[in-house]
């Protein structure tokens, strides 16, 4: 009965977290190196895995930016393996105390970093996810119950499997590591309800996905968000710099959270701007979606509607709106972003400023691709996501966002009056 399944793997992964929760540094950082070597030993098999994946994706029609996610190649094991690596440079945020205190009756209080407990992750067709999320929960004394699309799911597998074993040969707890190797849709109903064993859940993917685990989840929901993205250029940029950044925005890699979907322009410049970024863009096969006044520059520009100011793309299509300044092109962020990643390039310190202290996003950028809201680029190894709440965590989460804290107090005898 997938129930019970379901809670033999919450009661197998509650149990592992009581022991990770007083692992050593050093066995945690053991387990990484080994799973790292794990995946890169084991790269035919994962590759084999990952082209089944491929060749049903392609069967039922996922559109190209599903399929470059769901892509495994060698250079992309070998950066999932890099990513592990980083982990163990990190520090070990567990058992750090911080904001020691002494009371007047002689207590002292402080707050200690620990681990969260178990953390659920449901996300789509990211393979990729399934070793970071590991990597960092391990590192950070969290076990794992993972649930992937079933678009991945050979991929997830393979390498579920072959991280698990190598951590567990590394001396971690059978159950750390889990991977709910089902499909149904009631696996993921289930994992939504199982407050006794899973005490947050994180979902990683598109808007329907975590819309609907927002709406129905009992476990506590850490969410990510999607990526309605900008980059404003503003009337003092470096033009040739406002096109590498525009480009790279927007074509490095268009499936994924923290590409640009929206071009603002300052109207100053957008007559000597729009025809050269245009020419850029579309030599990278971009589709343009202009407002009344990017038209009238770029004639062949196709028009934009409302929606196009509210969507996330995760395609070769771009919309782009001329704004009259700084103050137009906040707004219209404030108005249509999701709170992800913005970006201004500009020459002025005092319009960066107001850039970064005006605009209501995780991350904010100033001459930088919005490409760069990343944990691995941040130095966190890997993420577990990209949270746009404002509650506990914020922008891209590594070790610290996987623990929370709880109060220690010393004394010699005290009694309360």
């Amino acid at each position: 009965m997938l129930e019970n399944e379901m809670l033999n793997m919450g009661m197998a992964a509650k149990r592992a977290s009581y022991r990770l929760a007083g692992i050593s540094t050093d066995v945690k950082n053991k387990a990484l190196q080994a799973m790292a070597k794990a995946l890169e030993e084991r790269e035919e098999m994962i590759l084999a895995a990952n082209q089944v994946d491929m060749d049903e994706g392609r069967a039922k029609g996922l559109n190209n930016a599903l399929l470059d996610r769901l892509l495994l190649t060698p250079e992309r094991i070998k950066e999932m393996a890099d990513g592990l690596r980083e982990l163990v440079g990190l520090p070990d945020p567990v058992g750090e105390v911080t904001g020691m205190w002494t009371r007047p009756n002689g207590l002292r209080i402080g707050r200690m970093r620990v681990p969260l407990g178990v953390v659920g992750m449901i996300y789509e067709a990211r393979p990729n996810v399934t070793v970071d999320a590991a990597g960092l929960c391990l590192k950070s004394g969290n076990a794992v119950i993972l649930r992937g699309g079933s678009e991945a799911l050979n991929s997830n597998i393979a390498l579920a499997n072959v991280i698990s074993t190598a951590a567990v040969g590394a001396g971690i707890p059978e159950g750390a590591i889990q991977l709910v190797q089902r499909t149904d849709r009631e696996a993921v109903n289930i994992m939504m309800r199982m407050n006794d064993y899973i005490d947050v859940l994180i979902p990683r993917g598109g808007a329907g996905l975590i819309r609907a685990v927002i709406d129905n989840a009992t476990v506590p929901v850490l969410q990510t968000g999607v990526g309605n993205c900008h980059v404003y250029v503003e009337e003092d940029a470096d033009l040739e710099m406002a096109v590498r950044i525009v480009v790279n925005a927007k074509t490095q890699r268009p499936g994924v959270c923290n590409a640009m979907e929206t071009l603002l322009v300052h109207e100053e410049i957008a007559p000597q701007f729009l025809p050269v970024v245009s020419s850029a863009l579309r030599e990278k096969g971009v589709e343009l979606r202009g407002c009344e006044r990017t038209r009238e520059i770029l004639p062949d520009c196709l028009p934009a509607t409302e929606e196009d100011w509210k969507n996330e793309y995760l395609a070769l299509i771009l919309a782009v709106k001329v704004v009259k300044d700084i103050e137009d092109a906040i707004e219209h962020i404030n108005t249509y972003g999701t709170g992800h990643s913005e970006a201004i390039v500009t020459g002025s310190y005092e319009k960066a400023c107001r850039f970064v202290q005006g605009v209501d996003a995780a991350a904010v950028l100033v001459n930088a691709s919005t490409r760069f809201t990343d944990g691995y680029q941040f130095g966190f190894g890997a993420e577990i996501g990209i949270s746009t709440q404002k509650l506990h965590a914020r922008g891209p989460m590594g070790l610290q966002e996987l623990t929370t804290t709880k109060f220690i107090i010393f004394g010699n005898g005290q009694v309360r009056s």
